[in-house]
C-alpha cells in the first residue's frame, strides 16, 4: 500500500486514486510568486523524512518532484528554480517542468536520467526508495498528512532541504492566518452542522480521522462519514440512502473534475432535493486537486468552505 494514502484506499478504483492525487487540469486563482530566494539555511544539512534522515552538503540544484503536493510545495517556498523535472500528476503551478515520469509506476533508472541530487516522493511505490538508493540518489519521502501540522513540517523540511528556510517559514506563517481567518468569518454558526465530502459519484467519502476532515474540524462541522460503519479506515463508501438520511447541511464536492459532478447534478439525484444542503444551496463546487492535496492550497480550501458556510 502506498505510504502516502491512508490503508483503506487499497481497496478504491483506480480512477479514484487518480482523483484523490492529481485528477485534474485545475487552473485556481492563487498567487503562487514565490518569495525571493534569500539562500538561508547552511550546508550541509539534515533533514527527516519516512524513509529515515537524509544529509545533504550542498544546496541541491536538480531536484526531481515525484510528488504533486510536494511540486506545490517547492514552487511555494521559491525553489521552483532548483526543479528538473516533476511526475506526470503535477499540474500546478503552471510553470512546473511536467515529464512523463509516472507517479504510480514509478522507474528508478528513468528519475536518475536527470542526475537528480535530490528526489522528492510521497510514495514508495514498487521499492523506488531503494531503487534509487541502489544509484546513489538522495531521496526524501513525505508521506501523505493527516492533519494540518503535517503540512506545516513538510513545508519546513523542504525549505532546510533546499536552502529556503526563511522563505518555507513565510509560508506556514501566511497559511496559518489565512485558515484561522477563514475560520474566524464563520465563527459558531456552523457548529454542529453536518458536512458531507465526496471523494466520487459511488459515495466514497473522507472522515474527521484524514486530513480534508481535519479542515471540517476547525470549522465545528460534523462530519457524516465518522458515523459510517466502516470509517476506521478514514475513507469510507456511503451509499444514497446514508447521505440522504444524515441530512448534511454542507456537501463539498472534490469530483467536479474526475467525474463532472456538481450542484445541478447532484440536485438531480434521486431524493437529494430533501438534503438541507441542496435546499439551502450550501454545496461547494471544490476542484479535485486543491481538495485532495496538503500543499499550500489547503488556505484556498478552507476560505472556500468559509464562503459557503456564510451564504
Amino acid at each position: 500500500m502506498p505510504r502516502s494514502l491512508p490503508r483503506a484506499l487499497s481497496a478504491l478504483p483506480l480512477g479514484l486514486l487518480l482523483t484523490l492525487t492529481a485528477c485534474g487540469g485545475d487552473s485556481t486563482d492563487v498567487d503562487t510568486a514565490a518569495p525571493e530566494s534569500s539562500a538561508s539555511g547552511a550546508f550541509p544539512v539534515t533533514v527527516s523524512g519516512a524513509d529515515g534522515e537524509l544529509t545533504l552538503q550542498e544546496r541541491p540544484e536538480t531536484i526531481v518532484s515525484m510528488s504533486a503536493t510536494a511540486t506545490e510545495m517547492l514552487f511555494a517556498i521559491g525553489a521552483g528554480d532548483q526543479v528538473e523535472a516533476v511526475d506526470d500528476t503535477s499540474n500546478y503551478p503552471d510553470e512546473a517542468p511536467t515529464t512523463e515520469l509516472s507517479a504510480f509506476t514509478p522507474n528508478a533508472e528513468a528519475i536518475a536520467e536527470y542526475a537528480p541530487d535530490l528526489v522528492v516522493l510521497s510514495d514508495d511505490l514498487n521499492g523506488i526508495v531503494d531503487a534509487l538508493d541502489a544509484l546513489s540518489v538522495p531521496t526524501l519521502l513525505l508521506p501523505a498528512a493527516t492533519t494540518v501540522e503535517d503540512t506545516y513540517e513538510q513545508l519546513e523540511t523542504l525549505g532546510d532541504a533546499t536552502g529556503h528556510a526563511e522563505e518555507a517559514g513565510e509560508v506556514v506563517a501566511d497559511v496559518q492566518d489565512r485558515i484561522a481567518a477563514a475560520v474566524e468569518s464563520v465563527g459558531g454558526e456552523a457548529e454542529g452542522m453536518r458536512v458531507y465530502h465526496e471523494l466520487d459519484p459511488s459515495f466514497y467519502s473522507a472522515a474527521s480521522s484524514t486530513f480534508i476532515g481535519s479542515i471540517y474540524t476547525m470549522f465545528g462541522l460534523e462530519n457524516i462519514a465518522d458515523s459510517a460503519p466502516d470509517a476506521a479506515g478514514g475513507y469510507p463508501q456511503l451509499s444514497a440512502e446514508y447521505v440522504v438520511g444524515q441530512a448534511p447541511d454542507l456537501i463539498v464536492l472534490a469530483d467536479t473534475i474526475c467525474c463532472e459532478q456538481s450542484a445541478e447534478t447532484v440536485a438531480q439525484r434521486p431524493a437529494f432535493d430533501t438534503v438541507p444542503a441542496v435546499r439551502e444551496g450550501r454545496i461547494l463546487e471544490a476542484s479535485d486537486d486543491v481538495a485532495s492535496r496538503w500543499g499550500p492550497r489547503i488556505a484556498d480550501f478552507a476560505e472556500s468552505v468559509a464562503g459557503v458556510l456564510q451564504g
